[in-house]
């Protein structure tokens, strides 16, 4: 069947991500192939000590992102989209979305990337024995308790960005399991909230004196392959403002991007992992075992599936790499010679490659926002060196490519020194790979393991969102997610695999040892320079 006609008759899925600096749209055929997309640029800003973005800037980065998928479809089909056979919305993890009855958002929304909730933090992981982040919602919801703020009277609905787009399109308040992850610890037998934990919450609510149950605000948990609802008639309007798209697409439960990217890298069943790195860096372990302790530097999440993962997610990755890209492009284009974004990313990563093992005694802290896994409540970035260092462009970016990847290891050495956890395979995905080889071989030599990246992996999070929302359509009865990964979407997938150079891992390990000894100047920074 031609690919115009699988899109005429719907059988086709779309994944809408909300990433921190895009959102992207990807419609797939029925063999999970992607054919058209569609994105929008936006940026959060920072509001009275906040992280956020507006509702007004989610609905237009929303409707833009969709109608150029629209346009897209239009230019290489010369087909109108109309319909599509399933739909799935996904969002940065986490953050604080409160609603009052009558659906009127309370408090401006609190990403991921705030680290203004650490005595809640605290609080709740003692109280649970249970590693509560301070980007999860319920961390967000006890530190308003905590402060006593006075939208908590009227609150009637806690979500997520991706639940929030969700029950926007088909009017249900459910979230993806993985999703609900980090919002509130799981029960890994119920696949549920955790009962013991919502009680003892409930008596903090009591004892500070409002009157909402806990469970009644959260929203409802369903795994992978689950009916969420379908698109009503003002969720078709809402996302398509040309009123062309058709109402009745089944909906499959919403997930956070951690969800999406272990979708979109085959990394859901148990030994596998996967990282991602783009504006922020996480790596995700699926777990054959608990892990015998509590560790504030990883979170228990679960799979879209329900499994338990090991999650250590640090807000700072690319920022600073950006940035420094940026000066460079600024330079070229002022020496008369300017270069192509993708093509400049591409040469400096590539010269990175060139680089002394260690970085030459270069050290570089990345850290644009707080990042509670290095125990940062801001962020400096921070550029250090000795004069006797060796001070080259290809040293410069090797050190900017590892400080990507440091704090994303100090929190899996937690994991494969300390608690033994074995992996058979760790896939990457996320614009940091986008320059072949680069990115793998420096996470292999971060984490010590091989790492495979697939062809699929520019697609990212957009894409494994667009997969499960075919998988809720597609698969056999009772056949598992893993399977249908395995057995479908990417039984003959391209991938590449690189195996970790031990040079590289000992000059990894040199580098952190520097890096680690050295952090008192970030957090020093942090303190003075206001």
């Amino acid at each position: 069947m031609e690919i115009n006609e699988k899109i005429l008759s719907g059988k086709t899925s779309l994944g809408i991500e909300f990433g921190s600096t895009r959102i992207k749209a990807v419609l797939i055929d029925d063999e999970a192939n992607p054919i058209a997309s569609g994105s929008h640029t936006w940026e959060n800003r920072l509001e009275n000590g906040v992280w956020t973005y507006t509702l007004d800037d989610i609905h237009s980065g929303l409707h833009d992102c969709y109608n150029e998928l629209k346009k897209d479809v239009k230019e290489k089909y010369s087909t109108e989209l109309t319909t599509v056979g399933s739909i799935g919305i996904s969002a940065m993890m986490h953050g604080y979305m409160a609603f009052d009855k009558d659906g009127n958002l309370l408090a401006p929304f609190r990403t991921w990337r705030n680290t203004i909730t650490e005595k809640a933090s605290e609080e709740l992981t003692e109280l649970f024995g249970f590693n509560i982040p301070q980007r999860w919602s319920i961390s967000h919801l006890r530190q308003a308790m905590i402060n006593k703020e006075e939208h908590l009277k009227n609150l009637s609905k806690l979500m997520t960005l991706a639940v929030y787009i969700h029950s926007r399109l088909t009017g249900e308040f459910a979230a993806g399991i993985g999703e609900a992850s980090g919002m509130f610890p799981i029960d890994s037998t119920t696949y549920n909230y955790d009962e013991k934990m919502l009680k003892k919450f409930d008596e903090l609510i009591t004892n500070d004196g409002y009157d909402f149950n806990l469970k009644d605000i959260l929203p409802k948990v369903l795994v992978a392959g689950e009916n969420a609802g379908t698109l009503t008639e003002a969720g078709a309007k809402f996302l398509d403002e040309s009123g062309t798209l058709k109402a009745g697409i089944p909906v499959c439960p919403p997930e956070g991007d951690a969800g999406t990217g272990m979708t979109a890298t085959n990394a859901v069943r148990e030994k596998t992992g996967n990282v991602s790195a783009g504006t922020s860096i996480f790596s995700m372990a699926v777990l054959e075992k608990a892990l015998k302790g509590v560790y504030t530097e990883i979170d228990m999440v679960t799979t879209p599936a329900g499994k338990p993962v090991a999650m250590v997610h640090c807000n700072n990755c690319t920022g600073d790499i950006d940035a420094w890209v940026k000066l460079f492009s600024e330079f070229a284009v002022l020496s008369g010679n300017p270069v192509e974004k993708s093509k400049l990313y591409d040469m400096l990563y590539f010269e990175a490659l060139k680089a002394d093992k260690d970085c030459g005694g270069l050290v570089s802290y990345n850290y644009y926002s707080g990042e509670p896994v290095s125990d940062l409540s801001e962020g400096r970035p921070l550029f250090v060196r000795t004069p006797d260092a060796k001070f080259s462009l290809a040293n410069f970016m090797r050190c900017e490519l590892y400080s990507a990847f440091a704090a994303l290891k100090n929190g899996n050495d937690i994991l494969f020194k300390k608690e033994g956890v074995t992996l058979e395979k760790i896939s990457g995905h996320g614009g940091l790979y986008k320059t072949e080889g680069v990115g793998q071989k420096i996470t292999a030599a971060a984490l010590n393991t091989k790492v495979t990246v697939m062809k699929t992996a520019g697609e990212g999070g957009p894409w494994g969102m667009a997969v499960l929302a075919l998988y809720m359509t597609d698969k056999k009865e009772n056949e598992s997610l893993e399977d249908y990964l395995d057995n479908k979407i990417f039984v003959n997938a391209e991938s590449s695999t690189v195996e970790p150079d031990q040079d590289d891992v000992k000059g990894f390990e040199k580098f952190m040892a520097r890096y680690n000894s050295t952090i008192a100047a970030e957090k020093a920074a942090v303190e003075r320079l206001k």
